[in-house]
């Protein structure tokens, strides 16, 4: 199949799949006599693949990583193992993170109470132009310097 097919079984942008190919995630297809690209049932499994893994939130090159073992797999999993680990303790990571930008964002709405009245008087932009001049502000209640 042509790049074009395989974008559609596959719901990749052709232009992925061509990125992916050049990262080395995908192996090389044959070339018809034309130049093009030939892909088979292979390509679309391997694409599934990764795409399998980004959507698990996986760095391009954990996601080359674990398509080493696919190409070798008498390797020991050891590794992979471990790099299962550092995502979940990524994830961990960006769940706290998300979790205080959350608090940092309701506090910073408080202080709008809602009511309609100029944007000269609203709490949200005042807290915002307070920050901006590195002063503190509800969201960030030691000042920072610029955020």
């Amino acid at each position: 199949m042509r790049i074009g097919e395989l974008s559609r079984h596959s719901g990749c942008d052709v232009e992925t799949i061509r990125y992916y190919e050049r990262e080395g995630l995908l192996d090389a297809p044959q070339r018809e006599d034309n130049g093009y690209r030939r892909y088979g049932d292979g390509h679309l499994l391997q694409l599934n693949f990764v795409r399998h893994c980004r959507s698990l939130g996986m760095s391009l090159s954990d996601v080359r990583r674990l398509r080493d073992f696919e190409r070798d797999p008498t390797l020991a999993c050891d590794d992979i193992n471990a790099l299962l680990d550092r995502q979940i303790e990524q994830i961990h990571a960006q769940r706290v993170a998300l979790e205080a930008l959350e608090g940092q964002l309701r506090a910073l709405r408080h202080t709008c109470g809602g009511q309609q009245h100029p944007a000269s008087e609203c709490g949200i932009l005042q807290n915002l132009q307070q920050a901006a001049a590195g002063a503190a502000c509800e969201c960030h209640p030691h000042p920072q310097g610029h955020h």
